[in-house]
């Protein structure tokens, strides 16, 4: 038995070309504030946090955070590593319950659960590797035959280029895609205007005979949500993601009653959470991140849960470590797919970092059964983009 020698947590800053923040870009929380320059800002990530688990006979896991990734960093050096070192990894579920349980009073959500997060999806790639087996196999093994994705791009508020990106992603082989409303509350009737003209350019390209989702990234307050939502279902969209604040539980629940099916999760962290929202019928889709809400351990169970009330779970921002639970869960019936592209809202990073991420081919793709663990290395094909901190 070779047991947890030590944990190394980096945050990869990135100091490469960016694409410049562009007006009506994508709804957010901030929106709603009377504030000059980027609302988006706060919520663009341009700094990623990887964590290298590695046991005495030098196997490494790797796993990662794009969260508030220096002050993980701080809770995973000062904290977490101590709880983990000197253990057998593949006691995955105790070291678990023990970062969790000895950091309730501060942890349990946010930064607390996301160095959880990082920590776990590593211990589990470790475990695969230790093994010779891929972590989907660990998990419960290959049900579907391919990933069905869906392209997850559509940033803009120039209808002509979303048109011309829709186009190009139908004849890369995609038959489902997410755009993003620009508008909210503070842009009035005309902004309504704008966000319905955008699902109209989109929609003209792309036809009734594929997906189509719509992403407010917490930008709607619910009275707005309920006078756009009329509007909108005659676009026949798949779902409505997180038209309101992450913490108006109720607002999603009566949304949900409506015409549209609303999704959401991607920023809730814990179980219990996931339990309020199923509970109250509040979302129809679940959308976890798993380096946010505790890593696959946790993840594991939110699709357990998840089954039971027959909700779907559909892990958001792509990445490996979604994609092995996506291939383990016949809950999860498809992944969210972020194309290769210039460095825009932070989600690129991964591909930055990362290699070993597979490529969407006809709007699917696979995972090796013969790959261990996650699949993934870190590259160092762009490091020189990078100022890291250790």
């Amino acid at each position: 038995m070779s047991r947890i020698k030590s944990v190394r947590a980096r945050v990869w800053n990135w100091t490469g070309p960016t694409v410049p923040p562009q007006a009506h870009f994508c709804t957010n929380a901030s929106d709603i504030l009377y504030e000059r320059g980027d609302a988006m800002d706060s919520f663009r990530f341009h700094q990623w946090l990887t964590c290298e688990v590695e046991t005495e006979d030098g196997t490494i896991g790797i796993g990662n955070a794009a969260l508030a990734p220096m002050l993980v960093k701080q809770a995973i050096d000062q904290y977490f590593a101590p709880l983990v070192i000197g253990e057998d990894p593949f006691d995955y579920a105790y070291l678990w319950e023990k970062m969790y349980r000895r950091t309730l009073a501060w942890g349990r959500k946010g930064v607390g659960i996301t160095a959880i997060s990082a920590i776990d999806i590593a211990i589990w790639d470790l475990m695969g590797k230790l093994v010779g087996k891929p972590v989907f196999k660990l998990l419960g093994g290959r049900t579907k035959e391919k990933i069905p994705v869906y392209y997850s791009k559509l940033y803009t508020d120039d209808f002509d280029r979303m048109q011309a990106e829709a186009q190009a992603a139908i004849d890369a082989g995609h038959n489902a895609m997410k755009m993003r409303f620009g508008f909210g509350p503070k842009d009035g009737p005309e902004g309504v205007r704008r966000n319905i003209k955008g699902v109209e350019a989109v929609r003209e390209v792309i036809g009734y005979d594929r997906d189509l989702m719509f992403d407010c990234y917490m930008g709607w307050t619910l009275d707005y949500a309920k006078r756009m939502i009329p509007k909108l279902v005659p676009f026949e969209p798949r779902w409505l993601e997180e038209p309101v604040i992450a913490d108006d539980i109720h607002g999603y629940a009566e949304l949900n009653a409506g015409p549209i099916p609303i999704s959401g999760g991607e920023h809730e962290f814990s179980l219990f959470g996931f339990r309020q929202l199923l509970e109250l019928k509040a979302v129809s889709v679940i959308q976890y991140d798993t380096n946010r809400v505790g890593g696959i351990t946790a993840a594991q169970k939110i699709n357990a849960l998840a089954e039971a009330y027959q909700v779907p779970v559909v892990p958001h921002a792509g990445q490996m470590h979604n994609y092995h639970l996506t291939m383990s869960s016949l809950n999860c019936p498809i992944s969210e797919y972020f194309p290769v592209h210039d460095v825009e809202v932070g989600n690129e990073l991964f591909y930055y970092i990362f290699e070993g991420d597979p490529a969407a081919n006809q709007g699917c793709l696979d995972l090796d059964d013969n790959t261990p663990g996650l699949g993934l290395s870190i590259s160092d094909a762009h490091i020189h983009n990078f100022r890291i901190t250790e």
